[in-house]
Formats: structure tokens, sequence, C-alpha cells
């Protein structure tokens, strides 16, 4: 049976019961659901289902009805929730302000500063750049633009800053939540839509690398021509060990993600990553200190993964791994992140120069 959010009032002591993955769920629920997956579901109290958009639980919340139990499913999803919360953030104050002054005091050390210190070690901004802050959506992007709007107050030297959002073929809700979101943190975004997800839908094998590539040179593309040299993306602490493993263990190759690095395709472009040196635990704090609540990755390979628990990318099954490995000893993580600066090449059987070319160590000696 069907339930609208206005209608809920109306039911008491009912109990929320999220649908989607572990992932989808930890990046953003409905405050006090209850996972679907490995609960036994009470039969003496209403259930109200969810999915992202309320397009999979009505068939659910059927079969659990002629099985006994008095469930709905709640209509627009967890997309429909959301969308109502950030109108009620919009009407409740100046959530920009709230959202910078916690980046000013409880979150200076830990995020500001940790930014502040990736772009002097790393020398990613310097006088009269002008840099494209790319934002998809989600709480990386979003904290990334209020840490640049936050550095530019500073304004030790001269630079400019473009709010940049490529729409490569979002849902209209996703779309509606970027807008919504943006407006909400004072972000005044510049959108330009390609038509990416549509060319990559189809695509079975590696669609996610295929589909980062092409994202990245349109950000290039669209970033130059808007008059930047620089485009800064919003990867932390976290992507950079989860990359270091995963091309160890899918790759065959030690590599990492360079916090800087010049464009081969677009002469003059370069690419930054100022949040280098902050942990996803932070950002998700910032996050809920703030009540801000954000769009997971907004494509359409994702969304056929919200209520499969069985499909996990090669990403998650490598964040799970490091969590586990935290849990015995919690140096792992940076000792990841040292590894690669830390290469001993006297030690390593081959290794690629700068031209590419494999170079035998054996061959040396």
């Amino acid at each position: 049976m069907k339930i609208t959010l206005a209608q809920l009032s109306s039911l008491q002591n009912f109990i929320w019961v999220d649908m989607r993955t572990q992932r989808a769920y930890d990046y953003g629920h409905i405050p006090g659901a209850m996972r679907m997956e490995g609960i036994v579901l009470p039969q003496d109290r209403p259930l109200v289902l969810y999915c992202r958009n309320g397009t999979e639980s009505p068939a659910l919340a059927a079969q659990l009805r002629e099985a006994g139990y008095d469930a709905y499913f709640l209509e627009g999803g967890y997309f429909e929730w959301l969308r109502t919360e950030l109108r009620k953030n919009a009407a409740a104050g100046d959530r920009a302000a709230q959202a910078e002054q916690s980046i000013r005091t409880r979150f200076h050390k830990k995020l500001f500063s940790k930014f502040a210190r990736a772009i002097v070690t790393y020398d990613l901004i310097r006088p009269n750049d002008r840099i494209a802050v790319c934002i998809s959506g989600g709480k990386d992007s979003m904290l990334m633009a209020k840490l640049f709007q936050e550095i530019k107050r500073h304004n030790k030297f001269a630079f400019e800053l473009v709010f940049l959002v490529m729409d490569p073929g979002y849902s209209r809700e996703n779309r509606e939540i970027i807008e919504r979101n943006a407006a909400l943190l004072d972000i005044p975004i510049t959108v330009f839509e390609t038509d990416i997800f549509e060319n990559v839908l189809s695509i079975e094998k590696s669609p996610c690398y295929i589909c980062a590539r092409m994202r990245r040179g349109n950000l290039y593309a669209g970033a130059q021509a808007l008059g930047c040299n620089k485009i800064a993306l919003g990867h932390h602490y976290d992507d950079v060990i989860e990359t270091i493993l995963m091309g160890m263990l899918y790759g065959g190759q030690v590599q990492t993600m360079m916090p800087r690095l010049n464009s081969t395709n677009f002469k003059g472009m370069q690419l930054i990553r100022p949040m280098y040196f902050i942990r996803e635990e932070d950002i998700i704090a910032w996050r809920d200190a703030n009540g801000l609540r954000f769009i997971e990755c907004a494509c359409r390979f994702t969304e056929s993964q919200q209520t499969d628990p069985n499909r996990l990318g090669k990403r998650q099954k490598v964040k799970q791994l490091i969590r586990s490995l935290r849990a015995e000893d919690p140096e792992i993580e940076q000792n990841i992140f040292k590894s690669v600066e830390n290469v001993n090449l006297s030690t390593v059987l081959a290794y690629k120069g700068a031209d590419g070319v494999r170079c035998s160590v054996l061959d040396e000696q």
C-alpha cells in the first residue's frame, strides 16, 4: 500500500525500512531507519519501506502484506524524503553560514588545516590561477567548494574560482538535489550538460573507468572554455590509499592518485586534489554536524545497485578490506599512504620511466 510523506502523521509507531545497499545507507538514510538486509521484520508494528525513488519498494510491500505484515511503501522513495528535507533546511535559516563557521572552529584542524597543508605541500595554487572547482553533488566536492571559498576569503594572493557542475545525464531528481544543496550552501554553480551516461550505459566491461575518463575530458574542456587553467577534484586521503591497493590487487602495478597532474590532452591545463590529506570520516562528521544531505554517485550504474547487495564494486571491496585491516592495526592506512613515497628502486624487479618504457633493475646491476 502506498503512503506519502504527508500521510505519515496518521500512521502510529511505524518503522522505516531501507531497501538499499549498505553503501547507499551509509551515505545517507532516513533517521531511525533499519536496513532490510539481515533483519527479522516485526509483525506487530507498521512498516514503511523505501528504495531509491519508489520504483522497487511497491512489489516487496505487496509481498509483505500478503504474508501478514502491515507494510507500506513510501511514494517517491528516499529521494522524495531528501527533497522535502532540503526544502525544510532552506527555510530554517542560514545553513551556509553555519557550515562555514564550523570549518573555522570545530573542523578547522581536521578539514581546513589539512586543505591548506596540501595546497602548500604540493604547490597547488599559484597567483593568477583560475580554478574550476568541479562539483559532482556529493559530500566531498561540496565540502571542497566551501573550503575553497574559505581559503579565498584569506586572499593571500590573487586567484579566481569557478564552481563547475557537469551534468553527464543526471536524473531530474539528482539534478534538483545538486542545485538545491548549492543554493543552500551559497555556492554559485555554473552547469553544463553532456550525454556521457547515455553513452556508457550499455558498456559491460569497466563502465566506471570509461565514464570517469569521459567525465575528466569534458571537465577539462568545460573549464578551459571558461578561461580556467586548473580543475580541482574532491578526492580525499581514503581515495588515495584505496587507489594504491586497487592498483596492486586489480591492476598488477604500483601507482597512486597524484595530488597534481598536468593534462596530456589539454595544453596548459592541470588537475589538482587539495583534499589529499583529509579523511573521509571527518568529511562525514562535518556533513552530519551541519545536518547536510548529499547524493551518492549519481550515475545510472550506481542507481542499478541501490537494492542489490551482491553488486559491489572493486573500490568498495578494497574499502572493506582496509577497514578490516585497520581493526587489527591502526597504522595500516598511514603505511599504505607512505608506501608510494618510500619506493626503493633497488628492491623492485622493474619500473616504468617517465616515458612509459619498462626498465629492469636487474639489467642495471
